[in-house]
């Protein structure tokens, strides 16, 4: 049997485990994961779904803050496993760790690398505007996301895509092609290829900056960026004091020569703003500061007699 040592954090990672825990041929000697954060406005201590899922199969869990110079990391090493499988785990491991099993450490990525390495492939292949993402399974090197590359398998990206449907669609997707690679791997019948460096592409993790809608561009690169950025951390717009974190947009068909950042129709059905390139974009979903997230018909009722055709919004 194959002693895995697991290592991953959000809900991505999830699917990938039990894909793993439900091989008889494999073992979880044990799962890493980052260690329980407050979550919401409330600040409850929340532990991420890897946590939950190891709990539900009993399998031990250790939770370093910084796993290199960690007390866990000699534990680790005592379990002697046979190889390392990460998805999404959020931390750098040691050449220690990585050098100790027989068949190394292996990562699934949730991108067609060497395009989008770091943390945060999924925001920026939307963002993007790319028609295509993918995942890959990769020898883990010291350089981040640089590994040899065993296998890797496409998906397209939808229209109505966003980084919540387009994780569950990767996260089933690098189940399928991690216990379809894997035996391949153990059993040395994959060699692995280096990644093109000519081709390399970063994603590194979404700054506050970037959430700033910038309507100086189109209405189509600023719808990729709402859907890139939702459900998480969210795109958003300044009008006058506040701040509206934008949830839903759509494309309109419509052009205009008003400058970007102007509402070009305001009535208790519809927001329009002027983009990029004449364009125009229609926001469907909102959230204004201190407030619920609304549908738009929602929000104009409330909101609606105080806007005003002609009246600029956020940043261009």
């Amino acid at each position: 049997m194959t002693k895995i040592i697991f290592m991953g954090t959000p809900a991505f990672s999830v699917p990938i485990l039990e894909g793993l825990i439900a091989r008889a041929e494999y073992e979880i000697v044990a799962v890493v994961t980052q260690p329980d954060r407050p979550v919401g406005r409330k600040r409850v201590l929340t532990p991420p779904p890897v946590k939950e899922c190891a709990l539900k199969h009993h399998i031990p869990i250790f939770q370093p803050e910084k796993i290199i110079g960690s007390e866990e990391l000699d534990h680790l090493l005592a379990l002697q496993s046979d190889v390392i499988v990460t998805a999404a785990f959020g931390q750098f491991l040691p050449e220690k760790l990585l050098s100790a099993p027989k068949f190394g450490g292996l990562n699934v990525h949730a991108s067609l690398l060497p395009k989008y390495r770091g943390g945060a492939p999924v925001h920026y292949a939307i963002m993007n505007g790319e028609e295509k993402t993918g995942v890959t399974i990769m020898a883990m090197a010291k350089k981040m996301d640089a590994g040899d590359i065993y296998a890797q398998a496409e998906i397209l990206i939808g229209t109505k895509d966003d980084v919540g449907t387009l994780f569950e669609k990767l996260s089933q997707l690098g189940k399928e092609l991690l216990l379809e690679t894997l035996p391949q791997i153990l059993s040395g019948k994959i060699v692995p290829l280096p990644q093109d460096e000519k081709l390399v592409s970063f994603a590194p993790n979404i700054s506050r900056a970037q959430e700033d809608i910038l309507w100086s561009q189109t209405a189509a690169q600023i719808d990729c960026k709402v859907r890139g950025l939702r459900p998480a951390p969210v795109a958003y717009t300044d009008y006058q004091e506040t701040r509206w974190k934008i949830f839903e947009v759509q494309v309109s068909a419509e052009k205009t020569l008003e400058q970007p950042g102007t509402i070009i129709e305001a009535t208790k059905n519809s927001l329009k703003i002027a983009a990029g390139s004449e364009t125009v974009l229609a926001i469907m979903s909102l959230q204004p500061a201190g407030k619920n997230s609304k549908n738009i018909q929602t929000f104009m009722s409330g909101m609606g007699q105080h806007l005003f055709v002609g009246e600029r919004i956020g940043k261009i």
